[in-house]
């Protein structure tokens, strides 16, 4: 039995028959809620300084609790979160508040996501989620995307350009030596760490454009960069600013993504047509299925079967469409980088619980 059916037979016959008799009959989106906290052991990752250093605290492990049930329950905003705190006695106690008066208030639940958004934790919960329960398995396919999140902040100026040396045009007179064209970022990061690369991205918030078939679409905000796996389960993603090109994240994604899991095939749009990222997914030992860009002259057709591959995309697809329309991806009302990244990850996690759950189902 592998260490998902073992969690699920802990949450079937032992988890819910006690939970039925300490609180009232539990609704489906409770024993979502039971299950997926169950699964990702969120206790584990609260430090305990955060619970007896200085002046005494709010219960931090209640308040995580309440960040995952926040995109479970779909709430929007944390206001209405403690709302329904105080009127549902069983997700107020599914979260660890015994009595209404106990739920801290809305400054205290702010000050603790702040402090959850600055030690990264839904960050190191669903890496140790994934390890635990998507390392022995080997993925089929891993669809790789970005998708927009517009943010309500101001986007930070653009810094000046630096000044560059007119380039010259037509052949170089003989005996003339110009300097080497400057590499892309995709190509420096082939000669980089993960960290590096990492901190060479762009995260401030700022303006984004895609192109759509019913015209370009323009946002201010962020742009997420993720890997899913087969079942829509996120492996790895990056946040970075909206105007950061997607084949920009692909090889950082790559390798986050093989430090993780075995996958057989990267599947990507034509966004990601670089060579560089081709030479670094063969490089992991993953078949790069990538189709063609315009640029490159008329694309070669794909033969049937990896065609039929490509398909297997449209699981990014519906990744993002359940993160932002179930998982709470489109109600971002927090500012600045971190706190984003920490809403996400939030979201992400419910969704991934979620879905690692599915599989049995």
């Amino acid at each position: 039995m592998s260490k998902l059916s073992q969690a699920w037979f802990h949450i079937q016959t032992t988890l819910f028959p006690f939970l039925e008799t300490e609180v009232s009959p539990l609704t489906a989106t409770e024993k979502r809620l039971v299950a997926a906290l169950d699964l990702i052991e969120l206790d584990r990752f609260i430090p305990m300084t955060w619970l007896t250093r200085g002046r005494p605290s709010k219960d931090r492990t209640a308040l995580a609790r309440a960040f995952v049930a926040k995109p479970i329950f779909h709430f929007a905003t944390t206001r209405q979160l403690i709302e329904h705190l105080h009127s549902n006695s069983n997700l107020r106690r599914l979260c660890g508040w015994e009595r209404p008066d106990q739920i801290p208030s809305e400054p205290t639940f702010s000050r603790a996501f702040s402090e959850f958004a600055r030690s990264e934790l839904p960050l190191k919960v669903h890496l140790a989620v994934i390890e635990r329960y998507q390392s022995e398995r080997l993925v089929g396919h891993l669809s790789r995307d970005a998708t927009d999140i517009p943010a309500r902040e101001e986007p930070a100026l653009k810094p000046p350009a630096p000044a560059r040396e007119k380039k010259k045009i037509g052949r170089p007179r003989k005996g003339e030596v110009r300097p080497p064209k400057e590499p892309t970022r995709v190509e420096r990061q082939l000669g980089l760490s993960l960290d590096e690369m990492l901190n060479d991205l762009p995260r401030a918030c700022n303006f984004g454009m895609k192109k759509k078939p019913s015209g370009a679409y323009h946002w201010i905000g962020y742009k997420l960069h993720l890997d899913w796996a087969d079942g829509e389960i996120p492996i790895s993603w990056v946040l970075t600013s909206a105007s950061v090109h997607d084949s920009q994240v692909a090889i950082p994604l790559g390798t986050m993504s093989a430090q993780r899991v075995r996958s057989c095939y990267a599947l990507m749009d034509s966004a990601y047509d670089s060579p560089a990222i081709w030479e670094h997914s063969r490089s992991l030992n993953v078949v790069p299925i990538i189709d063609y860009h315009h640029r490159r002259g008329e694309a070669p057709e794909m033969d049937p079967a990896t065609k039929q591959r490509y398909g297997e995309r449209t699981t990014a697809e519906r990744g993002f469409s359940l993160l932002k329309e179930k998982f709470g991806g489109r109600d971002v009302w927090v500012k600045g980088y971190a706190k984003v990244l920490a809403h996400l990850g939030f979201c992400l996690l419910a969704l991934t619980a979620d879905r690692l759950l599915n599989l049995l189902l």
